[in-house]
C-alpha cells in the first residue's frame, strides 16, 4: 500500500511534467499529450499494484489446501513474524474430546452414590457446550441415569457451571469457583492430586452449598501435537501452554510434551493479560486455542489461531484457521507466510525496476538520443508484459513445498 500511495503520485506528476515540458520547451503540445497519456498506461493498471496481492491471493489458495484459512492478508504477513506461541491446553493439545473416568462421591463410596453424583452433575450440564459437559452426559446416559429438572443454568467462562437441580443449589467446576463461594475442598485434596498428577481434569460438584464430591475425566493428546511442539521450537519459537486445568494437570501435560513455561488455572481474562504482557516485552504473539474462554486471547494476539474443530467464537475472533485442529498447521502457516512475504518483494522488485525504465521512456527522454517516441499501444504492451510477469512469479507459490 505504501508503495503504490507513493507510485500514484508520482506517475501523475511525470505525466504532468510530459506534458508540460514537450508543450512549453519544445512547443509541441501533441507530443507532450502523447507521451503523457504513455505515462499513464504503462504505469496503470500497474504491476507494482499487483504484485502484493497476487501473492497473497495465492498463498490464500495454498493455504486452504493445506488446511489452514487465513481471513486477511496482514495474518499472512505476520505469521512470519512470530516469536511466542500461547497453547490452550484442551482442544488444542489435547483432543478436546474427554472421556468419563470416574465419579467420586463424599457421601458413600457405592456405584450408587457416585452415580447420584454424576447424575446431577449431567443434570446441570446438558444445558451446556463445553466438551468437558458433553461428556459428563453422554456418561450418564450411558449408564442409564434420568436427567433431574434443572434451572438457572449459568456459565462462569473458566470456572464451571451453576444451577438448580432438583431444586438445590448446584456448583460444578474448579476449584476457584467453590473457593469463592466459600466452600472448602481440601477434604479432596490428596486424592485430586493422584488424578491430576497422570493429566487428568477433575470437576468438583457441591450440591446444596455443601462439597460433595468430584468427577473425573481425561483427554488424550492429539497424536500430532509432540511433533508439532518440536518442530515450532526449532522455528524458533517460545511456546507457552496457558490451561485453566490444575497445576498438577497443567504441569503433566507441559513435562509430557516437553513445554517449559506453561500457566495453569488460568482465567480468560489472564489469558488476554498474558498475551499484553508478552507484546509490551516486544514479543510478536500467537495464540492458539478453541474455545469460547480464549476468544479474547485470540483477538488481542498479533496473530490469533483457531482450531476447526473448536468453537465458532473462537474461530470469528481469530485470524487464522486449522480446519484440521491440527498443530502442525501452526509451522506450515509460518513457513508460507516467509514464502509468501519474499514472493512479494521479488514482485515489488520487478514492478520496480519495469517503472523505473519504463515510465522516462513513455515521458520521451530518448527522444533527444534516438528521435523515438514510445506510442500508446507500445506502452500498453510493455505495461502488460510486466503485470503478467508478476503474476506468473506469484503462481510459483502454488508448487513451493512447505
Amino acid at each position: 500500500d505504501r508503495f503504490a500511495g507513493i507510485l500514484v503520485g508520482g506517475v501523475v506528476l511525470v505525466a504532468l511534467l510530459a506534458l508540460i515540458g514537450w508543450g512549453v520547451l519544445a512547443h509541441n503540445w501533441l507530443y507532450g499529450l502523447i507521451n503523457a497519456v504513455s505515462v499513464l498506461i504503462i504505469a496503470c493498471p500497474c504491476a507494482l499494484g499487483l504484485a502484493t496481492p497476487m501473492s497473497i491471493m495465492v498463498a490464500s489458495g495454498r493455504g486452504a489446501t493445506q488446511g489452514i484459512l487465513f481471513r486477511d492478508a496482514a495474518a499472512i504477513e505476520q505469521l512470519m513474524r512470530i516469536n511466542a506461541l500461547i497453547i490452550d491446553k484442551t482442544g488444542t493439545l489435547t483432543q478436546g474430546k474427554p472421556l468419563f473416568e470416574t465419579a467420586i462421591s463424599l457421601r458413600g463410596s457405592s456405584p450408587e452414590d457416585a452415580d447420584v453424583l454424576l447424575q446431577y452433575a449431567a443434570s446441570l450440564d446438558q444445558f451446556s457446550e463445553h466438551p468437558l459437559a458433553v461428556s459428563l452426559v453422554q456418561a450418564a446416559r450411558d449408564r442409564g441415569l434420568a436427567m433431574l429438572h434443572a434451572s438457572g443454568f449459568e456459565s462462569l467462562t473458566g470456572l464451571g457451571v451453576t444451577g438448580l437441580v432438583a431444586g438445590k443449589p448446584l456448583l460444578l467446576g474448579s476449584a476457584t469457583l467453590l473457593q469463592e463461594s466459600g466452600i472448602d475442598v481440601t477434604p479432596l485434596q490428596d486424592q485430586v492430586n493422584t488424578y491430576r498428577q497422570r493429566g487428568s481434569s477433575v470437576l468438583f460438584v457441591a450440591i446444596d452449598r455443601q462439597l460433595s464430591g468430584m468427577i473425573v475425566l481425561s483427554d488424550p493428546l492429539k497424536p500430532t501435537t509432540a511433533e508439532a511442539i518440536q518442530v515450532l521450537k526449532q522455528h524458533g519459537i517460545r511456546i507457552i501452554m496457558a490451561t485453566g486445568d490444575g497445576e498438577k494437570t497443567g504441569e503433566y501435560v507441559a513435562n509430557t510434551l516437553g513445554i517449559s513455561e506453561y500457566h495453569a488455572e488460568v482465567r480468560p481474562e489472564e489469558k488476554l493479560e498474558l498475551v499484553r504482557q508478552l507484546q509490551q516485552q516486544g514479543q510478536c504473539v500467537a495464540m492458539a486455542g478453541d474455545g469460547i474462554n480464549d476468544a479474547p486471547a485470540l483477538a488481542q494476539a498479533d496473530v490469533g489461531i483457531a482450531m476447526g474443530t473448536g468453537t465458532d467464537v473462537a474461530m470469528h475472533s481469530a485470524q487464522v484457521t486449522l480446519v484440521k485442529g491440527d498443530l502442525r498447521g501452526v509451522a506450515i502457516a509460518q513457513r508460507l507466510s516467509s514464502a509468501t512475504v519474499a514472493n512479494m518483494k521479488q514482485n515489488l522488485v520487478f514492478a520496480f525496476v519495469y517503472n523505473l525504465i519504463g515510465v522516462p521512456i513513455a515521458a520521451g527522454v530518448l527522444y533527444p538520443l534516438t528521435g523515438w517516441l514510445m506510442s500508446p499501444m507500445l506502452a500498453a504492451v510493455a505495461m502488460s508484459f510486466s503485470s503478467t510477469s508478476v503474476i506468473v512469479n506469484a503462481l510459483r507459490l502454488r508448487h513451493r513445498a512447505l
